[in-house]
């Protein structure tokens, strides 16, 4: 009786966790991430959703954060902000090369790479640009960090 009363419980409280909402957020990429995180989104083939998470449009809703690109001086203060808007606890996902060491563009005058200096991120995707199936293993790591921080 007792453990029977425990997967009850245990299904109780599973069923009243929340999905967690995921934002994507380009700090100065080649778009060519960008294009292989709208494929999650897109195709069923390598859908977010049957993670139980999906895309948000707001930062505010945000549980887990995607950042593209190698962080740039021009939108450094604009993607600061917007980091800053998610609420606590978020998970930072590093998407693709340029936002773990600044990739091919790390050497150029404005930018700011790596983005862990800037900020914490908690899971890193490396590719150029990775690839869907990188980039759904990324965000179920994401996912399992999330609900422990819950």
């Amino acid at each position: 009786m007792t453990t029977l009363i425990q997967t009850l419980s245990n299904q109780a409280r599973n069923m009243a966790a929340r999905s967690p909402w995921i934002y994507r957020i380009n700090a100065g990429s080649c778009n060519g991430c960008d294009v292989e995180c709208a494929t999650t989104a897109l195709i069923p083939r390598y859908d977010v959703e049957r993670l139980g998470c999906q895309y948000c449009g707001s930062p505010r809703h945000a549980d887990i954060v995607l950042i593209t690109g190698p962080l740039t001086a021009r939108v450094k203060d604009a993607v600061m902000r917007v980091y800053n808007e998610i609420p606590e606890p978020k998970v930072t996902v590093a998407v693709g090369v340029c936002p773990i060491s600044g990739g091919i563009f790390r050497d150029g005058y404005a930018v700011l790479a790596p983005i862990g200096q800037h900020l914490q991120v908690d899971v890193n995707v490396p590719g150029c640009p990775p690839r869907p199936p990188a980039i759904i293993e990324g965000i179920a790591q994401a996912i399992a960090i999330w609900r422990e921080r819950l």
